[in-house]
């Protein structure tokens, strides 16, 4: 008999949350990537590997991901921008959440499609007003959840979205983040 629903395969899931439980250690990650620009508002990242369980994990395949901005932002459109990739890594981890967090509560899931819209005013990015911000003044997600449940339980699966994504709280709760420049970094290794 499988164990799989929405995909996923809860004895496993449940394996590795209790392997997680007796070693928290497990639990730590390591994410990153590599970008460098190309031209104009061209750059691209690539994601080779990662650390997880004590140990680097390699990718089947480098992943690389384009970011550009539209002509009307005066670049080439040769992929979406960093705010449109910022809507799209939230929505793959609230999808992602919510479905491994219904099928560890056996609950089936049939479709589920997602909207998301997010508003930036230019002037906080060009440097034209302190009073606006840089990024998204606000950001709408609309749901539409198919299975045999009802709207109640729709909105309780939903509700796992946010509640267990980690770019939803990145979002919503903000991390730090600290740049430095390589030559430093090289000066202070000396």
């Amino acid at each position: 008999m499988s164990t799989k629903i929405n995909g996923v395969d809860t004895e496993a899931l449940a394996d590795t949350i209790d392997a997680i439980k007796a070693d928290p250690g497990l639990a730590k990650f390591n994410f990153r990537l590599k970008n460098e620009w190309i031209d104009g508002g061209l750059n691209h990242s690539t994601v080779t590997d990662f650390s997880g369980t004590r140990t680097v994990i390699e990718h089947k395949t480098p992943f690389v991901l384009v970011n550009d901005e539209p002509e009307v932002l005066l670049s080439g459109d040769k992929g979406p921008n960093p705010v449109e990739n910022l809507l799209h890594a939230l929505a793959g981890c609230l999808v992602s959440s919510l479905v491994y967090h219904a099928a560890g509560q056996g609950k089936k899931i049939d479709a589920v499609r997602t909207t998301f819209e997010g508003d930036i005013d230019l002037r906080g990015f060009l440097g034209l007003s302190k009073d606006v911000r840089k990024g998204y003044q606000g950001i709408r997600v609309v749901f539409d959840i198919e299975g045999d449940m009802t709207a109640a339980e729709k909105r309780a699966i939903m509700a796992m979205g946010p509640k267990f994504s980690p770019v939803f709280d990145v979002v919503t709760n903000g991390t730090p983040v600290t740049c430095v420049l390589a030559d430093d970094m090289r000066m202070a290794a000396e």
